[in-house]
C-alpha cells in the first residue's frame, strides 16, 4: 500500500457486558495484546493504543513500537478517544488513521487494508466495511448493525433495525427468506486526521443517540462514509463471557488469534 497508515486502538475497561475486557486472557494473553498484533500484521507504520486505564499501558509494556496515549476517562465514543489522542500526537490532518476495536483479536489484515483503500480511493469523510447478512437471526438481532448503501458505494443509513425491510417478503416468511441485498456492518474505519478533529467537535446527533451508533453523527452532519465489502470473513468480536469462551475454544481446537497474519 503506498500510503503509510496509522492503526489506532481505543480500550477501555469500562465495559459492561464483559468487566475489564481488553485485559481478559485469551490463550494466555490480554485481548488487547492480539489485537496490537494483528495491527502490526497489517503493515501500519504505527499503531497506537488510546486509553484511560493505566492498567492497560502495563499490560502492553513488553511491546516494541506500540505507543499508549493516554486519554480522558469521559469520552462518548471511540473515535473521539482517538480524536484526542491525534491531538495529543500532533498527527497530521492528511494522516490516514484506522479504528480498530481493542476487542477484535481476530481482524484479518487483509480487511484493515481494505478499509484503508477505501478511504484512499474516495472523497468520503471516512470509510467502513460491510459483509453480506447470513441469517434471519442476524437480520433481527439489534446487536448486529445493518446498513444500506447508494448506488456509489456510500452508505444511506446504518441501523439496529432490519435493513432493508422486505415488505412483501416479510409478510409472507421472517426465516426462509434470500437475503442479496442485506449488509451486516463491520465496525472497522478509517478518516484522515484532520476529519477525527472535527467529528469531536460535532454534537451528538439525535439519530446517533437513539441508535447508539456513533457514525451516524457523520450522516446527520451531511458528510459521506465510503462503504467497501470484506475482502474475507471477518470474525466477531469479544463482548461477552460467551464470547471469549468460543475464542478460547477455537484456538484449544487449532485455531490461532493470529487469524489476521494469514
Amino acid at each position: 500500500m503506498s500510503k503509510p497508515f496509522i492503526v489506532a486502538i481505543p480500550a477501555r475497561l469500562g465495559s459492561t457486558r464483559l468487566p475489564n475486557k481488553p485485559l481478559q486472557l485469551l490463550a494466555g494473553e490480554p485481548i488487547i495484546a492480539h489485537v496490537v498484533r494483528c495491527a502490526q500484521a497489517a503493515g501500519a507504520a504505527q499503531v497506537v493504543v488510546a486509553t484511560d486505564a493505566p492498567a492497560i499501558a502495563d499490560a502492553l509494556a513488553q511491546f516494541v513500537g506500540i505507543q499508549v496515549c493516554m486519554t480522558r476517562t469521559d469520552h462518548v465514543s471511540g473515535t473521539d478517544r482517538l480524536a484526542e489522542c491525534a491531538q495529543q500526537l500532533c498527527w497530521p490532518d492528511d494522516a490516514v488513521v484506522v479504528n480498530l476495536q481493542g476487542d477484535e483479536p481476530f481482524a484479518p489484515a487483509s480487511c484493515i487494508q481494505a478499509v484503508v483503500r477505501a478511504l484512499l480511493e474516495s472523497q468520503a469523510a471516512m470509510a467502513t466495511l460491510a459483509t453480506p447478512i447470513a441469517s434471519s437471526a442476524e437480520l433481527f438481532d439489534p446487536d448486529v448493525v445493518k446498513l444500506v448503501r447508494r448506488a456509489d458505494g456510500r452508505a444511506l443509513y446504518f441501523s439496529r433495525a432490519p435493513l432493508p425491510w422486505h415488505r412483501d417478503a416479510f409478510a409472507r416468511d421472517r426465516v426462509s427468506l434470500s437475503f442479496a441485498s442485506g449488509l451486516r456492518h463491520i465496525g472497522l474505519y478509517a478518516y484522515r486526521a484532520g476529519f477525527l478533529r472535527r467529528f469531536a467537535a460535532m454534537a451528538p446527533g439525535q439519530l446517533e443517540q437513539i441508535e447508539a451508533l456513533e457514525q451516524l453523527r457523520v450522516l446527520e452532519a451531511g458528510l459521506d462514509i465510503a462503504v467497501a465489502l470484506a475482502p474475507e470473513p471477518f470474525p466477531g468480536g469479544i463482548d461477552t463471557v460467551h464470547d471469549l469462551a468460543r475464542a478460547e475454544a477455537f484456538i484449544q481446537a487449532g485455531g490461532t488469534p493470529a487469524m489476521c497474519a494469514r
